[in-house]
């Protein structure tokens, strides 16, 4: 096929195939870019071509729309699926920064004014993730006890928290 034999088919079906993919995409901006991709890939393939090139253009049209629905539902599908902390945060300005390190400065503070044993159970539990039961049986004591000790750490923690609000 000849360029200019392309260029007319290209003008004569262009609008047709873009109102096409429109219907079923609903972005006239997708379906302009599908058109086209469509017809390059025709301009490739036009040797291999054997039959109506109408028939091959729609039929490509419709197969493009199909094919991007397909691939929004697959990216709307794994966005959904991310969990809240894994979506991108803005970035953090230097305030932001200078905020989240003094607080967490402070909080270490809090952390290393507890009890020595409180410390240890609360670190056992928050940071290595042992249940009650698992920390109880190392210190020896009720899974009661490691609930007060806890309890403590928490409320220390949760103190310094309302004093900076």
């Amino acid at each position: 096929m000849k360029a200019e034999d392309l260029e007319n088919l290209y003008l004569s079906e262009s609008s047709r195939l873009k109102r096409q993919i429109f219907r079923k995409v609903g972005c006239a901006a997708t379906a302009g870019d599908l058109v086209q991709e469509i017809f390059l890939r025709f301009w490739e393939r036009t040797t291999d071509l054997k039959g109506d090139a109408t028939a091959y253009l729609t039929r490509s049209a419709r197969n493009a729309a199909i094919d991007h629905q397909r691939s929004e539902a697959r990216k709307r599908r794994l966005l959904s699926d991310l969990l809240p902390e894994q979506v991108v945060a803005p970035p953090a300005t230097p305030l932001d920064v200078l905020i989240a390190r003094d607080g967490i400065r402070t909080l270490d503070e809090v952390i290393a004014g507890l009890p020595r044993k409180t410390r240890h159970i609360f670190l056992l539990n928050r940071i290595h993730g042992r249940s009650f039961s698992e920390i109880a049986g190392v210190f020896g004591i009720s899974e009661r006890a490691v609930a007060k000790h806890m309890a403590r750490a928490i409320a220390a923690c949760e103190a310094i928290t309302l004093e900076a609000i």
